[in-house]
């Protein structure tokens, strides 16, 4: 088998055990409200969210494209295949380290800062289309803003719509109504985050002329829903706790809010064609609810915890891709 291929063959492996990782190191993101409140009992919520994220995956194609060319320019990457591979390690490498710690980082920034840090160490800063990257840099920033906002005023008008309910039978009505918005949390979470991946090995095929065109193949799109699918059956139960609990105590009018929130956000970046963190803007919606609830009740240590790791993530993953880069090249 020639080097190309049998690298190609590596990435597109490579691309679907990072979708594999991002389904188990995500789920909490989707499922950590409905869990925490006892909407659905943590292994429902598993296999409702594998499902649905499954079948998010399957529905749109466009944030792939922005992936595929957004970065950096498919058909004129040089040393293209050592580039991709380079990403995909360190990508992979910084959403093992912060699961195992329990830290809810952004599997998008980890491959958006690999993707830039491995090509930087191949053709230098000219390589990055900073047109493209700017806009998905500015989606990724802007988007967590949106959902805290939108968190807070989704609860605001909750608390108005419903103060004069009983407290044990709203409870009762947002606990079903959850089940739900965690389906739907889990589906948007498919059409965004799974098409990373699919960006990752079109753009790998399209480098090792393999591939013509910018439009995502069947066999890739369903493979990497398929990877995300499992994955997320697999849970991410340290992180749910993160996510879940040590945010604010949420209650299922909070994960009602939060839910619709991120949800609503996550879509319309999809519908836009733009990648955004799934992580960033969950966690965020929940912190805009807990604002609007009760600002004491927020655990803020907890979210400057994650501020800083979501920071850090873009620029230490593009790094750690360069550093890859640099000892692939001699052995590929």
């Amino acid at each position: 088998m020639e080097m190309t291929l049998l690298i190609t063959c590596f990435i597109v492996v490579g691309a679907l055990a990072f979708d594999f990782i991002n389904g188990f190191h995500d789920t909490a993101n989707a499922i950590a409200t409905s869990v925490s409140t006892k909407a659905l009992k943590p292994r429902h919520a598993v296999i409702l969210a594998a499902v649905m994220n499954f079948i998010g995956a399957l529905t749109f194609t466009g944030v792939a494209k922005t992936i595929t060319s957004g970065i950096v320019d498919p058909f004129t990457l040089e040393n293209g295949s050592v580039v991709i591979l380079s990403a995909l390690v360190s990508a992979i490498a910084w959403n093992l380290i912060t699961w195992y710690y329990g830290i809810p980082s952004s599997s998008s920034h980890a491959i958006i800062g690999s993707i830039v840090g491995a090509a930087i160490a191949a053709s230098g800063f000219g390589s990055i289309n900073y047109s493209g990257f700017t806009k998905i840099v500015q989606s990724l920033l802007i988007s967590p803003i949106l959902a805290f906002i939108v968190g807070y005023v989704v609860f605001s008008l909750f608390k108005v719509l419903f103060k004069n309910h009983s407290l044990t039978k709203s409870n009762n009505r947002f606990r079903r109504i959850q089940i739900l918005t965690a389906a739907f949390q889990a589906y948007t979470h498919g059409t965004n985050d799974a098409q990373k991946a699919m960006g990752i090995i079109t753009l790998a095929l399209i480098a090792n002329n393999y591939h013509q065109t910018m439009d995502i193949p069947f066999w890739v799109q369903f493979s990497c829903a398929l990877a995300m699918g499992l994955g997320t059956s697999i849970g991410g139960w340290r992180i749910i706790q993160t996510v879940g609990n040590k945010i604010m105590k949420i209650r299922p009018v909070n994960g009602v809010a939060a839910d619709l929130s991120s949800a609503s956000i996550i879509f319309a970046a999809t519908y836009f064609h733009l990648p955004v963190s799934t992580t960033h803007v969950i966690s965020s919606s929940i912190l805009g609810v807990g604002a609007s609830n009760r600002v004491k009740g927020v655990n803020w240590g907890t979210a400057q915890t994650m501020i800083f790791t979501w920071v850090v993530t873009l620029p230490a993953a593009a790094i750690l891709a360069g550093i890859v880069y640099y000892f692939l090249q001699f052995f590929l």
